[in-house]
C-alpha cells in the first residue's frame, strides 16, 4: 500500500471475501464488491451489487416462528464476464492453474485493476488484465475493461458477456437457513447487435430494476446471444494471435424505479447505455469527479496511517458520496459493501455525520432528511407502545419501522436466542445529536427551524413521556432500555429484558430535552408558533421537559458512574481464565451462552457504554451535563471511570476500540494509541474474525476520520466559533485538512510542532472565530494566522 493505492499478490481463497469487500468500487448510488468477473458466489466468491435504499422482505420459518426479515437486495450481477479456450472450460481461479494475480486499487482514480495469467488443461496461458469502475459522475453506470493476451500460441477464445439476474442474498452465513430469493419476474432480452437488457422487480417492495450492457471489442468477433433462464448474455467469439492483445469493453447501465424523473428503469438504462461515450471518455470523467471529490474531502496525514486513513475515507466517499444528497437513504452501517446487517441503518451516523457536516452539509442534510421523513412512522410507534413523541427504531431500512430482528443465531452455540436490542431507544438521542451538530458546523438555522426542531420536540416528548419519578428518590428514572452495550439486556434472571437507568441513555435524554427547550427559546416567534400548533406544545409540557431535563437519575458505584442501576451488584467475570481458553474473547456473549451461563451476570461490556458521553461530549460539556442533574464529575472522577469500564469491556464492535482511544486521548493517556491503532486496523486486518468479508465497518471507518478531524484537534462547532482542544500524540503528531465552515468553504487548518495554523479563503463571508482555552481570534476571510497550542503533554 501506499498513499494512492491498496494491492494484493497472489490468490488466497481464505481471503478473497476481505479482499471483495474491501476492492467494493461505489459512487453513493450503488457500489458493487471487488469479486472477479469469472466467478459465481460460492464458498469463496461473493460478487454483490448494492443500490442504496433497495430493500425487500422475505418470510422465514425460525426455530417453529414465522419470522420476516427486510434486507438490502444483492441486485443482479452486471460484473459477469468469462473466458475459455477452444476446447477448454471456463477459466476460473479455482478451476485452473493460475501462474500470477494481482489486485491494484486506485483510490484517486477509483479504479480497481486486477491482473492474472492462467494456464487451460492444454497449457496454453492467457494473460487477463481488468479495469473496472463505478462511475462517479453519472451515478448509473459502471465499466469493465477485459484486455486478453496470448501468450505462446494462436487460437479462438469465446468471451460471454452476461448479467445475471439468478442471484440470492446469501453473502452472510448465518443468514443462509433463511429466506434469499428476493428477484422475481425476470426477463432478459437483446437490443441492438452489441446490448442485452435484463428487467426484474423484487418480490414484496416490487421495486422495479432496469440492467443494460453494452460489450464490444476491438477485434473482430463473432456474436451471438446465449441467454439462459434468468440470465442475459451475448457470446463473443475472438480469434487471438500470439503477443496482440484484444479488448472487450462492457459497460453496463442501472435503473430502479426508486430513481426520479423516469417512466420505466429498463427503459431508462437501455437508454443510457446506448448513449454512453467509450472507455476512455467516461474514464476520464469519472477520474474527473474523483479527483474534485478529494480535493473536498483533503485530509493530509503523515506516517504510515495515512494510507489507511485514505482507504476509509474512500469507501465513506464510495458510501455516502454526492449522489446520496438526492436519494432517500440513511447511513447503512456495513456500507454497500455486503449483507451483514442486513443493509440496516443504525445509530452509525453518530460516528459518519460529524466528518461529513464539516466537508458535505449537503450529504448529512439528506441523511437527516430520511430521519424526519420517518418521523411520522416513529411517532406512531411509540403510539403503538403506549408511549408519547417518537420513538425511532433501533434498525431501519425502508419506511422507518422498526427492523431489528426477534431472533438471533449463536454461531458457537447453533441456538436461536430472543433478540432484545429493539429497546436500545437512545437512537433517537443519536438523530436528535446529529441534527444539532450538523445545524451547528453548518449554520443552516432553516433546517434547524423546521425539519430539525420537529424532530428534536418528538424526542424530547418521547423522553419525558418515559421517564417516570419516583419519590423514594426524588428523581426521574427511565426503565426497561438496553444500553450502547448491548451484552447487558436483562437482569439476571430476570423474567422481562431491559434495564433502568443507563447512565448514557438518561443523559443524553437530558441533553436531549435540554436542547429542545433552547432551540425552542431562540426560534423565531412566528415560526414557534407555528410549531406549537402543529405538534400541540403547551406550557405545562415545557415544565415538566424542564424537570426531567435536570432530574433524571444517574447510578453510582465505588466512586464511579454506573452503566445502569444495580450494574455495581454484578459478579466479576475471570478475565484472565477466559482468555486463556479461548484466546479471543471479543464475542464474550457467545461464549458464556454456549456454556449455558449469561453475560448479564457480569460486569463485562461489548463496548464503550458510559465512555460513550466521553466521545460526544467535551469535558466541559460533560461536566455541565452532570452539574444539570445534580453531580460533580471532575477529572479524578472520570479518570475512575475510564479505569473501571475499560478493563471490563471485551471490544465486541470496532467501534469500541474507537471510542476508547478517542476517550483516552481526552483523558491524556498513554495507552490511547492501543485503542487508535486498533480502530485503524479493524478491517483491513478483519480483527473481527471474518466479519468484513460480510461488509465494511462503516461507522468504524469514519470514525477514524472525524478522530483527527476533531478528536485530535478537540474541534468544536459550538457557540459561533471554532473552538480546539488539541490532543498530543506522538503516532499522529502532523496533520492537516480543509473544512466548509458555515458558508466558509476550504477553511485550511494544520497542526504540527505545538501550533495551529488557520487560513480562510477570500470570500464575502463574515470573519471566523477561533477559540483556544485561553484566548480567542478572529480570523477574516483572505487572511491566517499561526497558534502556539498551550502545552498539554502529561
Amino acid at each position: 500500500m501506499d498513499d494512492l493505492t491498496w494491492e494484493y499478490e497472489g490468490y488466497h481463497p481464505a481471503q478473497e471475501s476481505l479482499r471483495e469487500s474491501l476492492c467494493t468500487l461505489g459512487n453513493g448510488y450503488f457500489a458493487t464488491r471487488g469479486a472477479a468477473p469469472e466467478c459465481t458466489a460460492d464458498s469463496v466468491h461473493y460478487p454483490g451489487t448494492y443500490a442504496a435504499g433497495c430493500y425487500n422482505r422475505l418470510t422465514s420459518q425460525v426455530a417453529g416462528q414465522q419470522i420476516e426479515n427486510e434486507d438490502m437486495v444483492n441486485l443482479p450481477n452486471w460484473l459477469t464476464l468469462r473466458v475459455r479456450t477452444a476446447g477448454g472450460t471456463w477459466l476460473t481461479p479455482d478451476s485452473h492453474r493460475l501462474l500470477d494475480h494481482r489486485l491494484r486499487l486506485d483510490l484517486l482514480a477509483g479504479t480497481l485493476e486486477r491482473t492474472a495469467r492462467y494456464e487451460d488443461e492444454e497449457g496454453r496461458r492467457l494473460a487477463v488484465r481488468q479495469l473496472r469502475l463505478v462511475h462517479m459522475a453519472d451515478p448509473h453506470l459502471a465499466l469493465l475493461r477485459t484486455e486478453l493476451t496470448a501468450e505462446g500460441w494462436s487460437g479462438t477464445v469465446e468471451v460471454e458477456s452476461a448479467l445475471d439476474g439468478t442471484v440470492t442474498n446469501n453473502g452472510v452465513e448465518r443468514y443462509r437457513s433463511l429466506a434469499s430469493r428476493h428477484l422475481t419476474d425476470v426477463r432478459t432480452g437483446t437490443g441492438k447487435p452489441d446490448t442485452v437488457w435484463l428487467c426484474c422487480r423484487t418480490s414484496a417492495s416490487e421495486t422495479c430494476v432496469g440492467m443494460a450492457a453494452r460489450t464490444v471489442t476491438d477485434m473482430p468477433a463473432v456474436t451471438t446471444d446465449a441467454h439462459t433462464p434468468g440470465r442475459a448474455a451475448q457470446s463473443l467469439g475472438i480469434a487471438l494471435a500470439d503477443g496482440r492483445t484484444a479488448t472487450v469493453d462492457k459497460t453496463v447501465a442501472l435503473h430502479t424505479s426508486h430513481d426520479p424523473a423516469i417512466e420505466d428503469p429498463l427503459d431508462a438504462a437501455v437508454d443510457r447505455v446506448g448513449r454512453a461515450g467509450d472507455f476512455e471518455t467516461l474514464l476520464e470523467t469519472h477520474r474527473t469527479a474523483w479527483r474534485q471529490l478529494w480535493r473536498n474531502a483533503e485530509l493530509d496525514v503523515r506516517g504510515g496511517v495515512g494510507p489507511i486513513l485514505r482507504l476509509h475515507l474512500f469507501h465513506l466517499l464510495q458510501t455516502l458520496s454526492p449522489h446520496t444528497a438526492e436519494l432517500d437513504v440513511g447511513v447503512p452501517a456495513r456500507g454497500l459493501h455486503g449483507e451483514a446487517y442486513r443493509g440496516h441503518v443504525f445509530w452509525d451516523e453518530l460516528f459518519v455525520l460529524p466528518y461529513l457536516n464539516l466537508r458535505f452539509p449537503e450529504v448529512s442534510r439528506a441523511l437527516l432528511t430520511y430521519r424526519h421523513r420517518r418521523l411520522e412512522r416513529a411517532r406512531r410507534s411509540a403510539q403503538d407502545a403506549g408511549r408519547t413523541g417518537a420513538m425511532y427504531p433501533w434498525q431501519s431500512g425502508g419506511d422507518g419501522r422498526e427492523e431489528t430482528q426477534r431472533l438471533h443465531l449463536n454461531p458457537r452455540s447453533g441456538r436461536w436466542l430472543p433478540d432484545h436490542s429493539r429497546l436500545q431507544h437512545h437512537v433517537g438521542s443519536a438523530i436528535a445529536y446529529n441534527v444539532w451538530q450538523y445545524c451547528e458546523a453548518s449554520g443552516d438555522t432553516e433546517f434547524l427551524h423546521t425539519k430539525g426542531v420537529e424532530m428534536l420536540v418528538q424526542i424530547a416528548r418521547f423522553w419525558a413521556g418515559l421517564a417516570g419519578y419516583d419519590d423514594a428518590l426524588g428523581r426521574y428514572r427511565i426503565r426497561g432500555v438496553v444500553g450502547p452495550d448491548e451484552y447487558h439486556d436483562a437482569y439476571p434472571d430476570a423474567a422481562r429484558p431491559g434495564l433502568d437507568d443507563n447512565a448514557y441513555t438518561n443523559v443524553t435524554a437530558a441533553w436531549v430535552l435540554a436542547r429542545a427547550l433552547d432551540v425552542l427559546g431562540e426560534m423565531p416567534e412566528l415560526l414557534r408558533r407555528d410549531l406549537v400548533e402543529r405538534t400541540g406544545l403547551d406550557p405545562a409540557e415545557l415544565d415538566l421537559w424542564h424537570d426531567v431535563s435536570s432530574g433524571l437519575h444517574v447510578p453510582f458505584h465505588a466512586g464511579v458512574i454506573s452503566q445502569f442501576e444495580g450494574y455495581g451488584e454484578l459478579a466479576e467475570l475471570d478475565w484472565e481464565g477466559y482468555r486463556r481458553r479461548y484466546g479471543d474473547i471479543r464475542r464474550l456473549d457467545r461464549i458464556l451462552e454456549a456454556e449455558g451461563d449469561s453475560v448479564n451476570r457480569y460486569q463485562a461490556s461489548k463496548q464503550a457504554d458510559v465512555l460513550m458521553l466521553g466521545y460526544l461530549f467535551s469535558p466541559a460539556e460533560l461536566g455541565a451535563l452532570f452539574r444539570r442533574l445534580g453531580h460533580e464529575v471532575d477529572d479524578a472522577l472520570w479518570r475512575r471511570t475510564v479505569d473501571h469500564y475499560l478493563s471490563r469491556t471485551s471490544h465486541g464492535s470496532t467501534l469500541s476500540s474507537l471510542v476508547h482511544g478517542w476517550v483516552l486521548g481526552r483523558a491524556r493517556r498513554a495507552e490511547a494509541w492501543t485503542y487508535i491503532h486498533e480502530a485503524l486496523r479493524g478491517d483491513i486486518a478483519d480483527l473481527q474474525g471474518g466479519t468484513t468479508g460480510e461488509g465494511i465497518h462503516l461507522g468504524a471507518m469514519a470514525g477514524t476520520l472525524d478522530l483527527v478531524q476533531r478528536g485530535l484537534t478537540g474541534l468544536e462547532t459550538r457557540g459561533g466559533a471554532l473552538r480546539f482542544d488539541p490532543v498530543p500524540l506522538p503516532e499522529l503528531s502532523e496533520y492537516g485538512f480543509s473544512i466548509r465552515y458555515r458558508g466558509h468553504r476550504g477553511v485550511q487548518l494544520h497542526l504540527n510542532a505545538g501550533r495551529l495554523s488557520v487560513s480562510v479563503p477570500a470570500s464575502d463571508e463574515p470573519p471566523i472565530d477561533i477559540t483556544l482555552a485561553d484566548r480567542t481570534v478572529t480570523v477574516a476571510p483572505g487572511e491566517s494566522c499561526v497558534l502556539t497550542l498551550p502545552d498539554r503533554r502529561q
